[in-house]
């Protein structure tokens, strides 16, 4: 095959990737388009600051934004020390045992949300007696705890066993070694699993509709139901109130410039703790 013959393949190549970048980016570019047209309209101090109005008139989101960081700092808080701490034993136990409980994990992070709904209102719901904002985030956690562990897991694997060992040789012990070694070394992975985890449960809405089941006004108590934006979308998107429409756009377009600010807060932080190999 002379060189101008692979010249020409190589360009026809290049050019069919190209193309099929292009068609995979092109949904979500329409996607964005369609909430900023919508929605931009929307955004401002009033609809950010109060609370909804009555059924088909213009209010705000307030109560859906405090109840989507209440959510998600209580999932957060139960799914990121377990889930770090299970990604350590697993990475301990290399084998048997570590094959089975990563082998759990990854069934857990394949359950359909809507079950993980499910089991949070028999597991939390039912014997409370009430939705709560407490059994929203223990749905979450739920979901977020495989993507920990896992991110967990493959960060400390990507760790040169040269650096724990010289740790152990340099006369630290096993807690002094995870703690200063170990994790620091790991945690731009870790971190980056974390965020992965938190953007994918800060869009959820089946779980929340079988747990935290929603609040027209602003709660901070964990015991009474909260609202969240993706509740207040899929409620608003499913109304007969074009008012209602439109704000369920601006919803949206909230949830994705928080959850794109948390990724860029975010990156800013773990190259603090990037540890070059």
């Amino acid at each position: 095959m002379s060189i101008r013959t692979r010249n020409f393949i190589d360009r026809i190549i290049h050019g069919v990737v190209v193309l099929l970048v292009f068609i995979v980016f092109l949904p979500l570019v329409y996607i964005l388009y369609v909430l900023v047209k919508n929605g931009i309209s929307m955004i401002n101090w009033h609809f950010l600051t109060s609370l909804p109005g009555s059924p088909g008139e213009e209010g705000g989101i307030l109560n859906s934004i405090v109840g989507t960081g209440l959510l998600i700092l209580i999932a957060a808080l139960i799914s990121i020390p377990l889930g770090i701490l299970s990604g350590i034993f697993i990475f301990e136990h290399r084998g048997k045992m570590g094959d089975i409980l990563s082998g759990v994990v990854g069934s857990i992070q394949g359950t359909p949300s809507i079950v993980i709904g499910i089991l949070g209102y028999l597991w939390v719901v039912k014997p409370m007696g009430h939705f709560s904002a407490l059994s929203g985030g223990i749905a979450l956690s739920i979901m977020m705890l495989p993507m920990v562990v896992k991110a967990t897991e493959e960060a400390l694997l990507r760790i040169p066993v040269d650096i724990i060992e010289a740790s152990y040789a340099l006369g630290a012990g096993y807690a002094k070694t995870m703690l200063k070694v170990v994790l620091p070394s790991a945690m731009q992975g870790i971190i980056s699993g974390i965020l992965l985890a938190i953007s994918r449960v800060a869009g959820e809405t089946a779980p929340l509709l079988f747990t935290a089941f929603g609040n027209p006004f602003v709660n901070l108590n964990i015991f009474k139901p909260v609202d969240a934006l993706p509740l207040l979308i899929f409620n608003y998107s499913m109304s007969p109130y074009e008012t209602w429409h439109k704000m369920a756009y601006g919803a949206a377009l909230v949830l994705i410039i928080v959850v794109l600010g948390i990724n860029l807060i975010a990156k800013e932080f773990v190259q603090r703790w990037k540890v070059q190999f």
